[in-house]
Formats: structure tokens, sequence, C-alpha cells
């Protein structure tokens, strides 16, 4: 049997009963963060554009109006208005990926949520798809972004230009509806290959602050759903997408591992369980070494006007995203931007003690403090941090003050890995200050979290009026 043929009879078959309930708590953290990074990047310029868009093509509907019994529809999250599943989809991935806060997977380096949920809850919430089967397509879709994703090798993607959450987002998005369209494994391996056609994903972003970094999750999304519904209706796809001769892992990849194309094995093998959630509001590159300068301020309070050298040990894999070049990461010129600078971020860790949505602003990236000492922060590549990718992102950091005196700190793991977690505390903070961009009042956004707390208690999935 072949790995596409394995992984299709793994999703056709899942049963949301049958999970792990370890499992299926870790599907309502990751919804609980996907709403809330919906909901906070739902009024960014990127999603606004994303959503006019829709209003264009005369596909979004109020909720007000009501919806025809033949044309239902999904919300668009933080909106008040719904549109038919596959363009809600893009505009709610697109919205859920623009603030640099949604989860992700070390070994993948990729971000699954925001391909999955938009894809699966948008098709569920139409079809009224009873709650397993939404816990079950949920997990299909992590399953398989997050497998292909380790076997692609993110640092050969990288390399190449490719962005994996883009690459691999679109295949786990049309596994997640592949299992709630009800398609046999046979019509879930031609969704797969279709799929295959619909992927894409360039870094070409990172030259200029472009937007189409945050496209990627919500196109994977859309395209996943419509890759499904393609097979629902006949159409044909290639059998074997992953290793064929042609296949998306020679395509996309010039070292891949194929071995990691394999169902899980047991209850502690599931993929979904190594996710992780992030803290700061920039790339997962750049967390280990914030967390070592935000220790470095706390135990030393280091004098930003008396600091010679900042040093961030990186890791090779992500040096291209968020060191290289450093002369232009050094002057950021927007905030997509200061998301993947190095030296912005341990700058404004140093200075303000903080690397969360509130500093990651346009008005942060002309501090005179911040432009001044990002211009003496470098950045090193270590092999014995290399040593342990991508299953441990170690990271390294030092401060070199005008006296000679030297701080430094190191990181096994950072910040938000199921190594260590964020708090309760910390996770209803980051909730509520995520969500409020789209919910002003308290108790409706503590009304919410009970809601995707209990999700168990449901029959099938609907937002209902809590948005």
């Amino acid at each position: 049997m072949s790995a596409t043929q394995a992984l299709a009879r793994f999703c056709a078959s899942l049963e949301g009963t049958a999970l792990p309930e370890r499992v299926r708590t870790k599907v309502r953290d990751l919804l609980l963060d996907y709403v809330a990074v919906a909901l906070g990047g739902a009024r960014l310029p990127s999603s606004e554009a994303a959503y006019q868009l829709l209003v264009t093509m005369g596909v979004v509907q109020s909720s007000r109006a009501g919806l025809s019994s033949d044309r239902p529809g999904a919300t668009l999250l933080g909106r008040g208005e719904r549109a038919e599943a596959a363009w809600a989809a893009l505009v709610n991935g697109v919205a859920a990926h623009g603030l640099e806060m949604d989860d992700v997977e070390n070994r993948s380096s990729l971000h699954p949520g925001v391909a999955i949920f938009p894809a699966a809850l948008a098709l569920a919430e139409q079809l009224a798809a009873p709650i397993n089967d939404v816990y079950a397509a949920v997990v299909a879709g992590y399953e398989i972004t997050l497998r292909l994703g380790a076997a692609l090798n993110p640092a050969s993607a990288y390399s190449r230009g490719f962005h994996p959450t883009a690459l691999c987002g679109t295949f786990g998005a049309a596994a997640a509806s592949a299992r709630l369209l009800g398609l046999t494994a046979e019509q879930t391996a031609q969704a797969l290959g279709i799929a295959g056609s619909m992927t894409a994903g360039s870094l070409a972003y990172l030259d200029d602050g472009a937007w189409t970094k945050r496209l990627h999750p919500g196109w994977s999304a859309h395209a996943g759903i419509t890759a499904a519904r393609l097979a629902a209706a006949g159409f044909r796809g290639p059998q074997e997408i992953f290793s064929g001769r042609y296949g998306f892992l020679r395509a996309y990849s010039d070292a891949s591992f194929p071995a990691e194309l394999q169902p899980p094995t047991g209850a502690e093998d599931f993929a979904i369980l190594r996710v992780s959630l992030k803290p700061y509001a920039c790339c997962r590159y750049m967390h280990g070494p914030i967390d070592c300068l935000l220790a470095i301020r706390r135990q030393h309070a280091p004098d930003p006007r008396h600091i010679r050298r900042v040093r961030c040990g990186v890791l090779s894999a992500g040096r291209g995203l968020v060191a290289d070049p450093i002369e232009a990461k050094r002057r950021p010129g927007n905030v997509v931007d200061a998301q993947f600078s190095m030296p912005f971020g341990a700058a404004v860790a140093l200075i303000t003690g903080q690397a969360g949505l509130n500093v990651f602003r346009e008005t942060w990236l002309q501090h005179p403090e911040i432009r001044a000492l990002m211009q003496r922060v470098d950045c090193e590549s270590d092999p014995e941090l290399d040593r342990y990718y991508p299953a441990e992102w170690r990271a390294t950091a030092s401060v070199e003050m005008d006296d000679g005196q030297v701080f430094s700190a190191s990181v096994r793991y950072p910040l938000g890995d199921p190594e260590n977690p964020l708090s309760e505390e910390q996770l209803a903070e980051r909730f509520h200050e995520l969500a409020s961009a789209a919910i002003e009042d308290d108790a409706r956004r503590e009304a919410l979290i009970r809601y995707l707390r209990q999700l168990d208690q449901l029959r099938h999935f609907s937002w209902s009026s809590l948005l």
C-alpha cells in the first residue's frame, strides 16, 4: 500500500468517538487558539482586502437577512456575515494568519491550524455536521499536514523558497473536508491527488513585506474544500501524489524523509499532540532568542543605552526568514517585515519587556531607541543548536554591555511548546487580548470560551449567536 493510500484510509476510517481523550482535549485547545487569532486578525487591512473580494463576487450574505434554504453558508468570523463555505474558509484563514500568533509545530515548521480549522469549521457549519465528525476531520487534517511537513523536510523547502504551511496545508484541508463529506478511502486519495495541483506558497513576501503569507493558509483552506468536492463529484486525481515519480516530495524538497508518511501507530503517536502555541506576535524562529532576552531583562535589567552588542543564536533553518540579509532585517519597513526581523524582536523585547501584539505595530518601528538598538543586534548560527533541530528549537542570546559585562541565557523549549506550555492564566489572557478586536464585551468573550470548552455537549457544530 502506498503512502497516499495508507493516509487516505486512515482519514476515511477515523472516528471522533474513538480518539484518545488527550487528542480530543488538544483539539479543543487548538480550536480556542484558532478562534482567538481569527477574531484578532479579522479587521486587518489584509483581511479587509480578502473580504472585499467576496463582496465584489456577490457571495457575502448578511446574517440579519438570513440564509435561504438552498444557499446555506458559513460564518465570517468577526463580521456577523456569512458566505459559501469555501469562500468563508478563504477569508477566515487569511484573518487567522495575519497576526503571526497562530499555532505551530516544530518537526514540520508550519502552521497547521489556520489551514485546517477554516476549512473544517466552515464546511461543518454549512453541513450541520455531527460534532464527532468535526473532531475526526480536524485530526485527519492535522495528521496529514504535520506528517507531510515532516516528510518534506522544512529546511529544504525553505532553502528552495517555499512556505511549508501553504504547501502542506492544502492537503490537510482536503483531508478534513473529505472526512466531513464522508468520502471513501479511494475518494480521499483522489482528493489528495487533486490538492497536489492546487498547492503553492512562495517566500517572496520576505523581500518587501507583502501580504501573501497571510493568503497562504486561506487559499489552502479554500483549495482543500474544492479538492474534496471535486473528488466527491467523480473528478480523478493521481493516486500517489506524495511519493510518486512526479510526486509532492520530489517537487518541493531536495532531501525529503518519506518514512514520515505513516498514520499514527498508537494513542501517543498523534502528531497533533506536538503542536505549540505562540506567545509572541512574530515568526516562531524568533521566539527562543526572545525568551532568552526577556529572561536577561528580568534578571539583569540592562540599560538599552549602554548595550554594546546583542547576539542571538538562531537555527540555520530559520536564518533566511528572520536574520538574512541582516542589513534589511535591521531596518524593517512595515509590520510584516518586523514579524520576520530578529533584530526588531530582540530590540523590542529588551526595551519594552514584551513581544506581543501591542509592540508589533507601525508606531514601534519608528521608536528611536528600538531603531538604534536594532543596529547592534547580530544573529549567529550554532551547529550545537542545529543538532537537535527540528525536534527541539533551541536558542541562545547574550547581551554585552559597554562596561564589558556579558549576560547570557539559553532555552531548550521555547515558551508555548508542549514541554513548556503557556499557563491557563496566560491562555485566557491571550484569548481576551486577541478576541477583543472583534468582541468588545468581556461577558460575550467568556461565553465563547465556555462554548468552545464544552464542545462535547453539542450535537452539531454551529456558531449560533455567539459571533
